[in-house]
């Protein structure tokens, strides 16, 4: 009896680890998981201390002043209370190959897990290229995106680009990754001899600081910087990580003297982007930078039916236009409806029709009808005043901070239904009269357009706050 005990003990204790190493990974992200703990780090419980194990001292630092947070997080949510956490070498872990997953990382085994796909002259085109699924035949060309699709093609059917880098920035769902993609693939097609690589910017941090760890510098150095193209997604991701931006700044100075070109996407233009060096934004903008817009509505229609065609459904021309007209967000917004129709169909046995469609859709568009949401709201705010979303939700009370919480919880009782308590305590746990006043401060700076200053990452700033008030608006929507 006394070993079945110790063996249901041990099979739980098991579980509850394997349950905190999920949670983990759902707060972080797959690839960070990937990459820091899984095969890296060893987890134990034992008396209500959650001891995690690592190689030495270094990644145990690490993991500490990066993921304490995330780690005691994910711990309460499984256990139900908080646990000591306590890092330590672990003697199994010491001679074993903790971080192999440099080259993987670069062929992901499912499309889409992780942005990352290489391709270079000795190796066969497929090896790689089966990560890049987008191609620019299957990219809906519209008024909102039309320059940025023609100066997409314009790197790939010139020797020389006009322009170095191509800056593509738009909101989410836009199709600039379906851009980045189709460069990729046209350019392994027109010029099979050429290198390319296609990253996030949160994949080349995290090789750039894998390097640094296993004294891998100069490979990773090389490996970057000998691609013919270098297109790199998310570039907003090197925000607030100044080693890493002026790895990438060397890195775009050697491929653009020796006539190579760089591709980017981001969520914001490269001056909207907060704690960006001066130099990074400079030579950002020297290049072409251009914008997509949300789709109108002849371009949503046409979307609707190309990914109808894509998945083999006939969708009637008045549920499209249905669809089309009653989402306008993003492409993502308008697929995922399709998706949840079609499958609604399917398991009806029965043919699409408007109605179907108005029964299906009710919910899914009465929840997208709130246009703007508190994160686009804190991504504008954010990036305009150079802070990280982390200071608005601080008890920080600097000017600059204070301002930029100001001005998010003015916008966020401006263009979305909730209460003051809802956003006081989504906004750094504030009480519903903080927010009051914060609505009132700038109300009144608003009613006599006062010159507002902060300090920016690049110096002071000065702006008459209905100014700042339209950049903000102009960004959100």
């Amino acid at each position: 009896m006394q070993d079945i005990v110790k063996e249901d003990t041990c099979r739980t204790a098991e579980s509850l680890i394997s349950a905190i190493n999920d949670a983990i990974a759902q707060r972080i992200g797959q690839q960070k998981f990937r990459i820091w703990f899984k095969n890296s780090t060893r987890l134990t419980l034992t008396d209500g201390q959650l001891k995690i194990g690592v190689a030495n001292p270094f990644i145990a630092t690490w993991l500490e002043s990066h993921f304490s947070t995330d780690i005691e997080e994910a711990s309460r949510a499984v256990i139900g209370n908080g646990s000591q956490l306590c890092f330590a070498v672990d003697a199994q872990l010491v001679d074993s190959r903790t971080f192999t997953t440099l080259d993987t990382r670069t062929t992901p085994a499912q499309p889409g897990l992780a942005k990352s796909t290489l391709r270079s002259t000795p190796r066969p085109v497929a090896t790689h290229a089966a990560g890049l699924k987008l191609r620019f035949d299957t990219f809906v060309v519209g008024p909102s995106n039309e320059l940025a699709y023609n100066a997409a093609k314009a790197v790939v059917g010139d020797r020389q680009s006009p322009f170095n880098p191509l800056f593509i920035h738009g909101g989410y769902g836009l199709g600039k990754t379906h851009l980045l993609q189709g460069i990729c693939t046209a350019l392994r097609h027109t010029r099979p001899a050429a290198k390319w690589l296609y990253l996030s910017a949160e994949d080349f941090a995290n090789q750039f600081v894998l390097a640094l760890k296993t004294r891998k510098l100069e490979a990773f150095r090389g490996r970057m910087r000998q691609m013919d193209l270098l297109a790199i997604d998310d570039i907003h991701f090197l925000a607030s990580k100044p080693s890493t931006q002026e790895e990438f700044l060397y890195t775009f100075n050697t491929l653009d003297l020796g006539g190579r070109q760089v591709v980017l996407a981001s969520d914001a233009h490269p001056k909207m982007i907060g704690q960006l060096s001066e130099k990074l934004v400079n030579r950002f903008v020297s290049g072409m930078v251009v914008k997509i817009e949300t789709p109108d509505f002849q371009t949503r229609c046409e979307i609707c039916r190309r990914y109808a065609e894509s998945i083999n459904k006939k969708i009637p021309e008045d549920v499209v236009i249905y669809i089309a007209d009653n989402l306008r967000s993003n492409v993502r917004e308008l697929q995922g409806a399709l998706l949840k129709l079609v499958a609604f169909a399917s398991l009806q046995n029965a043919k699409i029709s408007l109605a179907m469609a108005g029964e299906v859709m009710a919910e899914h568009i009465e929840r997208c009808d709130p246009v703007v949401h508190l994160s686009d709201i804190e991504s504008a705010v954010t990036a305009f005043f150079g802070i990280t979303p982390a200071a608005i939700h601080s008890s920080k009370k600097s000017r600059t901070i204070a301002m930029a919480r100001h001005f998010s919880m003015y916008l966020v009782r401006k263009h979305t239904r909730m209460s003051s308590s809802e956003i006081g305590r989504l906004l750094g746990g504030k009480n519903h009269a903080t927010v009051l006043l914060a609505c009132k401060k700038i109300e009144e700076h608003i009613a006599q357009n006062a010159q507002l200053n902060w300090r920016g990452p690049a110096g002071n700033k000065v702006s008459k706050a209905r100014t700042i008030l339209a950049n903000l608006e102009k960004s959100i929507r």
